[in-house]
């Protein structure tokens, strides 16, 4: 039986690695495995494709922390939302909001297909702690890479040159642009449908327990030459409904019998999800302003082969 204690832990770890990338399926996993005991019996490889109260657990905290990002960016959901029904109405992609909205459902696409069929097999056959550990191994490469990404995407000194000129000739209408998320929507909105497909594509990588969703997305959006900042937010806008999309579609097993004796901690790990996954998105937002995805890359890393010694 799930007892408050555990599903206070869990939730705090399922809320922070959901969005730092650095996967929370692995992290779910291993984590159950490294402290063993009444925690390993919560994670059960050949139980989880049929339902269990786990699994259950598992798709509250998922909702918890949808909800978290729509609180987070409610302001930009509500513009979204607002052009997708104009978009609808009228057929056209006039606004930031309007190909914003577009480029979230293009990029849902392929996870939303992929989910419900692969989800619960993949995670059956690969939730045993050595194959969470070597994928968070790769996750760590995959994150090296979105480093040497963002690296070719920086400006060089020449093009840094450019901007400042033009900023000392544009005085004027400097003054009067949009504020800086605003002005991040406007490069994420430049964005084309074939990068939307393509991000969408890696954001499915995720599936395999121990590649984080958000690191996968991350690297898929400095690989269609986003910045740090810009590519984050991306991967926290497209993974909420992704999540969202996930957690509905458990609903049935979070309200079925198998939560029986449980819904107290159930509560309390959902709402130390939704509480951690809020504190996590507004850190990462700043973090990101200014540094990068590698320390996250060592962390795997270094996780992951000390995980495979561990369990191999």
């Amino acid at each position: 039986m799930l007892t408050y204690f555990q599903a206070t832990v869990i939730g705090a770890v399922q809320g922070v690695t959901e969005l730092f990338p650095i996967s929370s399926l692995g992290h779910s996993v291993l984590v159950a495995a490294w402290l063993g005991g009444d925690w390993q019996t919560l994670v059960n490889p050949t139980e989880s494709a049929t339902g269990t109260p786990y699994l259950a657990f598992v798709v509250a905290l998922h909702v918890a922390t949808a909800f978290a990002l729509l609180g987070y960016y409610w302001r930009t959901w509500c513009g979204i939302v607002t052009g997708f029904i104009t978009t609808i109405r009228t057929g056209r992609l006039d606004t930031v909001a309007q190909r914003l909205a577009l480029l979230i459902v293009i990029a849902t696409v392929p996870v939303g297909v992929l989910g419900p069929v692969l989800e619960h097999p993949l995670h059956a056959l690969f939730a045993a702690p050595i194959c969470a550990s070597v994928f968070l191994v790769l996750n760590g490469v995959v994150l090296i890479v979105g480093e040497g990404l963002r690296r070719r995407n920086e400006p060089t000194l020449a093009e840094y040159g450019r901007r400042f000129a033009r900023q000392q000739v544009r005085t004027a209408v400097l003054t009067v642009e949009a504020p800086p998320r605003r002005q991040s929507d406007r490069q994420l909105a430049a964005l084309d449908v074939r990068d939307a497909v393509g991000i969408g594509f890696v954001q499915a990588g995720a599936l395999l327990t121990g590649f984080s969703r958000a690191g996968l997305t991350m690297v898929g959006g400095l690989w269609r030459g986003l910045e740090n900042e810009q590519a984050a937010k991306f991967a926290f806008l497209l993974a909420t409904p992704a999540i969202l999309g996930a957690g509905v579609l458990e609903v049935p097993e979070l309200i079925g019998p198998e939560t029986v004796g449980i819904r107290g901690p159930v509560l309390v790990g959902a709402l130390v999800s939704g509480l951690s996954s809020w504190l996590a998105v507004r850190f990462l937002e700043r973090y990101f302003q200014t540094r990068t995805l590698l320390p996250f890359a060592v962390y795997c890393v270094v996780a992951g082969v000390l995980s495979i010694i561990r369990f191999s």
